[in-house]
């Protein structure tokens, strides 16, 4: 199986980000976490990459996920509903 270069923008107080994160660990997918709150130019490249600048963004590979969306991480990681 192919590992997927992830990385996850998240907040501390964000629960969407601490749900996404469970959902990564749970199926053991990798991922870098950054803290947008603490990072400036982390957060700046988030916005640039989503056009948001809400957490949780989790850059997939280049594909961009804006928000929980369980249905489309399972896609793109291809992991069985």
């Amino acid at each position: 199986m192919k590992e997927h270069k992830v990385v996850l923008y998240t907040t501390p107080t964000c629960s969407w980000c601490h749900k996404t994160r469970e959902f990564l660990k749970q199926h053991k997918i990798k991922f870098e976490d950054i803290d947008v709150s603490k990072d400036y130019s982390a957060a700046m490249k988030m916005i640039k990459k989503s056009g948001q600048q809400g957490v949780p963004v989790i850059d997939i590979d280049g594909n961009i996920v804006v928000g929980f969306d369980e249905p489309k991480l399972r896609r793109i990681l291809k992991i069985a509903s």
